[in-house]
């Protein structure tokens, strides 16, 4: 009887703090708000406030120490949010930089999250610290996964933050325009996470469990207007630029110089879709990739940070399995392959998006870029088309279709029949329930290229359970030996893999250790097309520690399996390769340990050692970080991989070495530097770039690019310096 009461209240208790329903009521008033982070208008004075926050971070079960009031208003064009966080902060915040969209893990901030068609799905999310440093992000795929979370997403509203002892207030005024929603809604879903990072504890407004992000959109409480919304059409925004660029390519000994305009549109067409337009668009100023060391047989995926493909990117980007079969990845628009097999950049010519809402239902998205040609290189044009189509069903889940084609557009010698077109289509569920203690995905698609085979499909499934202490899911994708999407990341092809895994979360009473995380995860892959001979099974068993203080341990045992097909060089440095029909059985530890974030001065290490194929492998990692807030923050990352193969295989010392300083001078004017040595690649580069905001959303650029050889020689390879000028405007 005993134990059936606790668990009775046990439920109860869940029922009332995961399963409550929030609201606030957002006025409507006429008066004009000054936005100056005082509040002193009559009309703050009247509106409810958003409060009763519940902590995240340390524990998810006691209301916040520390509590936070937000307070909304609305006019025909504008929401004010007017927000009183308390903190121990003082004189003491955590503020690492001044630049516009920072992180909010390690810096004290506010943050709130806008689901504006109250599907669960996505939402417009905004936040500040208590500088005043404004911050916007895109949250897609219900905040069940950090890929969701996009910080690239620009648009104009204003803020002011006024410190007091033992508390800020925070006021904004964003205009209706930049959010989407339908004409007449009276009620948006809502959610507020804080970080106080003195206190040592993060909040939500609407209860979380420790299990889920901070972000996901499946607990989240009711904003109800006080009065229908009315239509929010954006004005129109043209966003032209200039660059002018000057180089040296030593390697063909060639000094360059280039001039281009061009620039992009935005149109807003009801309250829910946008249309973007692009002509002669330019990338020069986009952050620098981080190099990587590959020690795989495969690509390695890299994110996208071009501006034109951020906004919806969902809609396109999140069919199939990202790993395995994503058949759209919008990194491959406007890079190709030249004679000698070398990526390159392809310019294009124009771009047009329609993305957005038909209803509350009803997504859609198309887009279209042209690519130009380039004989010298031997690359035709091409037309790159994208339809994707999502229907929401049930609460949270839904359902989408895809077409993919890419279409030569030009009728040159080079140009073979394989490589006239490729299409793909596809369909995927995607299920996530209301609060998210199950989500998933299954899909099917198939590619059309002249001259394939049959074998053209790829599919996949995977659920996935997931409750305070347990999360367990069952997960596998197949991958045709024909599959094929030249506008997608398909890491190989005829293959059948299975990934399940089971991890247990243990949550001590007492102890400096938040949390325990243990792990088992084999990941096993079959060949379809040689009677299912397994080619790869790697098992990982892992433990990780969330210790109080923001810091982590982790320790990870990976049992692998390797067969391999064709011959590899396991350094990838050109030395003699191991033959194919072999096959390797190996162990490697490792261990980690991240220092707390809080501190001026952290850091992550971490270790690696066993065996790699048929020899071993040490691997150090180290990552120092150092803030001189707010204005500079330095960081180096190092990284140190010694290979020890038997005669006659090559041995090898692969070093990555990359440090990056950081200085905001003020909210408006950046400075980054980006050094990056690469012994696997032989190169030394140089990414140095000054940022000034000279009005909301215009920017100049000044960005100075050098490569250098390290092989036999150091020697020069490329240098570059562009000015950039951009600047938005509405009409």
């Amino acid at each position: 009887m005993r134990n059936f009461i606790l668990a009775s209240l046990a439920l109860l208790y869940g029922l009332l703090s995961f399963g409550q329903t929030k609201s606030v009521t957002v006025n409507y008033i006429s008066n004009p708000i000054i936005v100056d982070g005082i509040l002193d208008e009559a009309d703050w004075a009247e509106t409810e406030d958003a409060t009763n926050f519940w902590q995240y971070f340390p524990t998810d079960s006691v209301q916040a120490r520390n509590q936070t009031a937000i307070k909304f208003m609305f006019d025909d064009n504008k929401l004010y949010v007017g927000i009183r966080v308390e903190s121990t902060g003082g004189n003491d915040y955590i503020i690492p930089s001044l630049r516009r969209d920072f992180r909010a893990l390690g810096s004290d901030n506010i943050t709130l999250m806008f689901d504006t068609f109250n599907d669960g799905a996505n939402a417009f999310l905004f936040g500040t610290n208590p500088e005043g440093v404004l911050r916007e992000a895109l949250v897609s795929g219900g905040g069940t996964d950090i890929r969701g979370f996009t910080t690239s997403w620009d648009t104009k509203w204003v803020g002011e933050t006024v410190k007091h002892d033992g508390y800020y207030i925070v006021e904004w005024a964003i205009p209706l325009s930049a959010f989407k929603f339908r004409e007449g809604e009276t009620k948006w879903r809502f959610n507020s996470y804080m970080f106080d990072t003195q206190d040592n504890e993060r909040t939500t407004w609407t209860n979380i469990p420790q299990n889920q992000f901070i972000f996901n959109l499946a607990f989240m409480g009711d904003m109800i207007f006080e009065k229908p919304l009315g239509n929010s059409k954006s004005p129109i925004s043209i966003i032209p630029y200039v660059n002018g660029l000057a180089g040296i390519d030593y390697e063909n000994d060639d000094n360059f110089s280039e001039f281009k305009i061009g620039g992009d549109a935005k149109f807003t067409i009801g309250n829910s879709l946008n249309l973007d337009l692009t002509i002669n668009p330019d990338f020069s100023q986009v952050e620098v990739d981080q190099q990587i060391t590959n020690l795989t047989r495969f690509e390695i995926n890299l994110p996208e940070r071009r501006q034109f493909f951020i906004e919806n990117s969902d809609l396109f980007a999140d069919f199939g399995n990202a790993r395995d079969a994503n058949p759209f990845f919008s990194r491959r628009i406007g890079i190709a392959q030249d004679t000698s097999g070398n990526s390159i950049q392809n310019d294009i010519i124009a771009g047009v998006r329609l993305s957005g809402k038909l209803n509350n239902d009803f997504r859609i998205g198309i887009l279209n870029m042209q690519t130009a040609n380039d004989d010298k290189n031997e690359i035709a044009a091409n037309n790159n088309t994208v339809l994707a189509l999502q229907h929401k069903l049930f609460s949270r889940s839904n359902i989408s279709a895809v077409f993919i084609n890419r279409q030569t557009t030009s009728d040159k010698d080079f140009t073979t029949s394989e490589e006239e077109f490729n299409r793909v289509i596809g369909l995927d569920y995607n299920l996530a329930n209301v609060d998210n203690t199950w989500n998933g995905k299954f899909f099917a698609h198939k590619s059309f290229t002249p001259g394939s085979g049959d074998n053209d499909y790829s599919a996949g499934a995977r659920l996935e359970y997931s409750i305070k202490n347990w999360r367990a899911r069952m997960s596998g994708v197949f991958v045709g030996d024909d599959f094929n999407s030249d506008l997608g990341f398909i890491r190989r092809t005829d293959i059948f893999k299975i990934d399940p895994q089971v991890e247990y979360l243990l949550f001590p009473k007492q102890g400096f250790i938040n949390r325990h995380t243990f792990s088992v995860l084999p990941i096993v892959i079959w060949r379809p097309e040689l009677d299912f001979e397994l080619a790869d099974y790697i098992i990982i068993s892992s433990w990780r520690a969330e210790l109080k203080n923001t810091g982590n341990l982790g320790a990870t045992v990976r049992n692998r399996y390797t067969n391999l097909f064709s011959e590899f060089d396991p350094s990838r440095t050109g030395g003699i390769p191991l033959p194919a029909n072999s096959d390797y059985t190996y162990t490697t530890f490792e261990a980690e340990y991240r220092s707390n974030n809080r501190h001026k001065f952290f850091y992550n290490i971490q270790t690696t050692a066993g065996e790699f194929f048929n020899g071993s492998i040490f691997t150090q990692r180290v990552d120092l970080n150092y803030r001189l807030q707010p204005y500079l923050f330095f960081s180096i990352q190092g990284r140190y991989d010694k290979i020890d193969l038997p005669e006659p295989y090559s041995d090898n010392d692969i070093w990555l070495i990359s440090p990056r300083v950081d200085v905001t001078f003020s909210k408006k004017l950046f400075w980054s530097t980006l050094i990056q040595y690469n012994s696997q690649s032989a190169n030394v580069g140089i990414n140095s770039r000054l940022q000034w905001r000279f009005a909301p959303l215009s920017d100049l650029f000044l960005v100075y690019n050098d490569n250098y050889y390290t092989d036999d020689v150091f020697a020069p390879r490329f240098r570059s310096i562009n000015l950039k000028v951009t600047y938005w405007l509405y009409l």
